[in-house]
């Protein structure tokens, strides 16, 4: 077994705390811990991996294969490999959400 706190994850950009499976556990998934104000999230970006994105609070926009539609929490989306998306946290409270990405290492390929 393998344990670790979220708190002691990086921390990168003042949004998310990034779970790399290789590194915890050596285990074949990484996880995006996000937690962002309105107004943050990531521009376009791939992955050549399938992305689940599980979300627990607040509100977004998402762009992923051209389309556009808002989510919010108890929403998952399934992002294929190789799909351009993006997504924006809008509102006014937090976007909160957990990112499975289906590889032990983070690959992205920013647009």
């Amino acid at each position: 077994m393998h344990h670790v706190r979220q708190e002691d994850l990086p921390f990168v950009g003042g949004i998310v705390h990034e779970f790399v499976g290789a590194d915890q556990g050596d285990t074949g998934v990484s996880v995006f811990l996000f937690h962002g104000k309105p107004g943050s999230g990531p521009g376009p970006h791939r992955h050549p991996y399938d992305e689940i994105q599980f979300i627990r609070e607040g509100c977004g926009v998402w762009t992923v294969g051209g389309k556009t539609f808002e989510g919010r929490g108890g929403d998952i989306f399934v992002i294929k490999a190789g799909e351009v998306h993006s997504f924006k946290a809008i509102g006014d409270s937090p976007l909160v959400q957990l990112d499975v990405h289906v590889s032990p290492h983070f690959i992205q390929e920013d647009l």
